[in-house]
């Protein structure tokens, strides 16, 4: 056996990368110094990078040697470093123009951007935002650094006094920790929860669209095509319901979380969620009663959303309203039409994909349909997921009053029902289009929230840890793309089930399993992620929810999960 000995530490370190490739660098190298060796370096920009487990921006310096797997802006905690640096060089750029005027940073919108809000600025106008633009541009070519520093939070909350930014004093003040890290570009100071690139240089693919009087758009490169723009669709179809959702929680003076996090510090948490619930039963019957003055010849109603909407929540609250309205829907399982598995397409990886339309029995589908309109009696295929395969199911016939719910992902998509015309189809869309902020400069993702109403009901329901559900729920947002996204403005009504208090009632359920999340895996670096979002949110006492909440549908006590619509025809006289 060799002699164990001391020594003195060498000059460098060694970095060991995925593909097996070795650097040898000085001690103390930042990963920026580092990675401009690779020839990958700028394409797809690196940002950032997971050293040893944890996710480090570029600016960390390199003690030891170390296992890194580089991140660039095609990865999703890349894209997140991205938008978040890009955001703060608008942040910059707006206050060094206009510093009496208020920019706030709203919802993402398609094809990659932000949907920004101005206040402040009389004629407002594209030539305004073209100024910003060139602004911005010259302080990326300028490449001015983004320095790092952790202040007592004292100190933070003090500036931001001074600056007149009262929402994030407001944050600030229910933040447990003591110190706060803020990043500073010339002059603008703020706290982007989550790391930044190391100067405005690596910020060289963006664009300013003005959309009206008092808004624009900061578009940003989508991780499927990261060295380009994409173009951005003229009819943004959610922005009117963000719009509406925003107007809602304004008038409620709460529109962040601090504001949030304050009703709940005195006791009021109960009257907003009694409001936050009333909104949305207001807005269901709505639907319902838009879908009643149109019944006659229209149906088929279609409802499609991405995963974690509350579709199945929503659909049953819609039709108690349609039986409210006198009208008896029935529902019908999208899933039960899937083709037999020998029959399912698969994927590049070889692999069945269920989530293509394809894998639906179109055909059957449309039969059924139309002759359940024409009050034929049907019999309903029931898809058998153990065996693979449609077997017979239930013979059902419809009254001449009665329309058909059908809800699933593909609900939206043209091709579903190619022979049946959209006029005789009434089409809802549905997502949790969260509003509420952190602050005017930080918006709360809605991926982020239909993640952790997902991974609360995997946990009770399917027995998935958050590993398992973090692990896939990449491969979900990819479906979600390609079959849900692409066709949301086909929807005649848009459903925001988006909850005010909502994150601060999944906090206490969803942190224990976060925290299970084993150290050392991708699925750590989210997990870790999503609970530093959640610190800034106090808990709430879930027996305050409603038991017909579309919350409680991730909760587990939904009084309507097993409410069935009875047949009126076979009921007793």
């Amino acid at each position: 056996m060799e002699a164990v000995n001391f020594v003195t530490p060498r000059e460098t370190i060694e970095i060991y990368l995925p593909d097996e490739r070795v650097i040898q660098a000085k001690r103390y190298s930042t990963l920026e110094e580092i990675f401009q060796i690779l020839p990958e370096w700028k394409n797809p920009p690196i940002v950032g990078a997971i050293v040893n487990g944890n996710l480090r921006e570029l600016t960390f310096p390199i003690r030891i040697d170390s296992d890194v797997k580089p991140i660039n802006i095609s990865e999703a905690d890349g894209a997140r470093i991205y938008r978040r640096s890009l955001t703060f060089l608008l942040e910059a750029a707006f206050q060094e123009l206009y510093p009496d005027a208020k920019l706030t940073i709203d919802h993402a919108v398609v094809s990659g951007g932000f949907y920004c809000q101005v206040k402040g600025l009389n004629d407002f106008s594209s030539s305004i935002v073209s100024k910003i633009e060139k602004h911005m541009q010259k302080m990326v070519n300028e490449n001015l650094n983004f320095e790092r520093k952790e202040v007592p939070l004292t100190e933070a909350i003090e500036y931001f006094i001074k600056k007149k930014q009262f929402e994030k004093v407001r944050l600030l003040k229910h933040r447990k920790k003591s110190h706060l890290v803020l990043y500073q570009l010339r002059g603008q100071k703020d706290y982007h929860h989550g790391y930044m690139v190391p100067s405005s240089g690596f910020l060289n693919i963006f664009k300013l669209i003005w959309m009206d009087n008092n808004s624009f758009i900061l578009q940003y490169p989508r991780r499927r095509s990261p060295m380009i723009l994409e173009i951005i669709p003229k009819n943004q179809q959610l922005l009117d319901t963000f719009k509406q959702y925003g107007s809602w929680l304004k008038r409620l003076g709460v529109d962040n979380v601090g504001a949030l996090n304050d009703a709940i510090e005195e006791k009021k948490i109960r009257e907003l969620i009694l409001v936050s619930e009333a909104f949305h039963e207001m807005r269901i019957a709505e639907i319902a009663r838009k879908i009643a003055i149109v019944s006659e010849g229209r149906r088929i109603v279609l409802i499609a959303g991405p995963s974690s909407s509350g579709k199945t929540t929503f659909s049953k609250r819609l039709s108690v309203q349609l039986l409210a309205q006198g009208i008896t829907p029935f529902p019908i399982e999208m899933d039960n039409y899937f083709v037999d598995r020998d029959l399912t397409p698969r994927d590049e990886k070889g692999e069945f994909d269920f989530e293509s339309i394809d894998a639906l029995n179109r055909s059957l589908l449309e039969e059924h349909l139309s002759r359940l309109i024409k009050g034929e009696q049907v019999q309903l295929p029931k898809f058998n997921f153990a065996q693979g395969r449609s077997e017979p199911g239930e013979i059902v016939q419809l009254a001449s009053d009665q329309i058909i719910l059908l809800e699933g992902i593909h609900g939206l998509n043209p091709r579903l029902l190619e022979s049946t015309p959209t006029e005789k189809t009434y089409r809802i869309y549905i997502s949790c289009l969260t509003q509420l902020n952190l602050d005017r400069h930080n918006r709360i993702s809605t991926t982020d929230t239909r993640l952790i109403r997902r991974i609360v009901r995997d946990a009770r329901e399917r027995g998935y840890s958050a590993y398992d559900t973090i692990k896939r729920w990449d491969s979900v947002g990819r479906g979600e793309k390609k079959h849900i996204f692409p066709y949301q403005d086909n929807a005649d009504e848009v459903m925001n089930s988006a909850l005010v208090y909502e994150l601060s009632a999944l906090k206490p359920f969803v942190e224990p399993l976060l925290r299970q999340v084993p150290f050392g895996t991708n699925e750590h670096v989210e997990a870790k992620r999503l609970l530093t979002f959640l610190e800034w949110f106090l808990p709430i006492d879930t027996e305050l929810i409603p038991d017909n909440s579309l919350l409680q549908e991730f909760l587990g006590a939904s009084i309507l999960k097993e409410f069935h619509i009875w047949n009126p025809d076979q009921s007793d006289d």
